[in-house]
């Protein structure tokens, strides 16, 4: 099976939409607040929700569909710190690589065997579930992160 070109298309729109929303809310942060987690027991840090993204996108389409050799830990990502700077590059990183590894759903899954998900139906995905899988990703965790720069400036929408 292959993802369509149609919807690698859409994909990409919406991901790129979605990194710039990233963006503004690294907008609003400094060094110190990107690092800060709301006062609910268990929330994270915009920093961390950026490298959990990255991690989460970089295995699924790097690794698992892409066939590139990109190492996770998992559990690392969510005690990452960092400057809203290196967010930033982060961010930058996910730009350049998304169209490379969305292209390859075209012809199919590379590496189905990759290592770096915590889930156990990885190895029988297609490209049309892995690109909405990580969009979903994406999505939820960038709804996150604008939770946690709300509630760290005290904003209200």
């Amino acid at each position: 099976m292959a993802a369509s070109d149609a919807q690698i298309t859409a994909f990409l729109a919406v991901a790129m939409e979605t990194l710039d929303t990233v963006e503004g809310v690294l907008d609003d942060l400094d060094d110190r607040t990107v690092n800060a987690a709301p006062g609910a027991t268990g929330t994270n840090s915009v920093f961390v929700l950026v490298t959990h993204v990255a991690g989460a996108l970089g295995y699924w389409g790097g690794s698992l569909m892409a066939g590139e050799d990109i190492p996770r830990d998992r559990d690392s990502e969510f005690r990452a710190t960092g400057t809203v700077g290196q967010a930033r590059r982060i961010v930058d990183g996910l730009r350049a690589n998304l169209p490379r590894w969305a292209a390859v759903a075209a012809v199919g899954i590379r590496a189905p065997g990759a290592r770096g998900t915590t889930r156990r139906d990885s190895a029988i995905a297609t490209p049309e579930w892995v690109l909405t899988h990580m969009l979903r990703e994406l999505t939820q965790h960038t709804g996150h992160m604008e939770m946690c720069r709300d509630v760290l400036l005290r904003r209200a929408h």
